[in-house]
């Protein structure tokens, strides 16, 4: 289903600073390679990276907003599923074509050492929203403003999303980009973060399907 808004307000453009190709070697062997794009006059000033993978072909290219998670997309903490969806993105995006956007938005964008303390307030009982309201910060402070410009600076107008978050198909058509599709990644459960997926679904909506994988 087409995502749109009326009235779209297109952001200040954006320029290439630097292109580089980068091999990629995922820790189960997977390989791809990478045409790495750094940007000048990008909204938040953050050193955002696009990554285009594959040969895009006649239909909107296949994109992923992937917001930085150190813990899970490094170091692989199951408290999330950070990291799996990064590497199912890489992999899904190389076969059609298309760009990761690594977004430097860590914690929902509240930062690492927030993200941290949230964690142990989870740990107290509170679910992943919770946490964040009960140190003072946004539920989810992300903004795609930059997202929006370093698509339109790669020639980009319309995707097909990669993607359980409606925020992110919303706040894309809010900025000018079609979304034409939004297709959810998969189901990454564990024993660690089912309750941070359940969040998800419950509170903001996320196309998680948990049914029949957890009791």
């Amino acid at each position: 289903m087409t995502q749109t808004e009326t009235d779209p307000q297109q952001p200040a453009p954006a320029t290439v600073r630097s292109q580089v190709r980068i091999p990629l070697t995922f820790p189960d062997g997977y390989r791809v390679e990478a045409e790495v794009f750094t940007f000048h006059g990008l909204a938040d000033g953050a050193e955002h990276l696009a990554l285009a993978l594959g040969t895009p072909g006649a239909e909107p290219p296949l994109v992923r907003l992937h917001s930085e998670c150190l813990t899970g997309d490094v170091f692989g903490s199951d408290r999330c599923d950070c990291g799996p969806q990064l590497r199912e993105s890489v992999e899904r995006i190389g076969e059609t074509g298309g760009y990761l956007l690594y977004l430097r938005q860590e914690g929902r964008g509240i930062g690492l050492y927030n993200k941290l303390d949230a964690y142990a307030l989870q740990d107290a009982g509170l679910d992943t929203y919770q946490a964040n309201t009960a140190l003072g910060l946004p539920e989810d402070g992300r903004d795609y403003t930059a997202a929006a410009q370093m698509l339109a600076t790669l020639g980009v107008g319309a995707v097909r999303l990669l993607s359980n978050n409606p925020d992110k198909a919303q706040q894309l058509a809010g900025l000018g980009v079609e979304v034409t599709e939004r297709i959810p990644t998969g189901v990454h459960v564990s024993a660690s973060n089912v309750r941070y997926l359940r969040a998800k679904v419950e509170h903001t909506g996320h196309s998680i399907r948990l049914a029949g994988l957890v009791g």
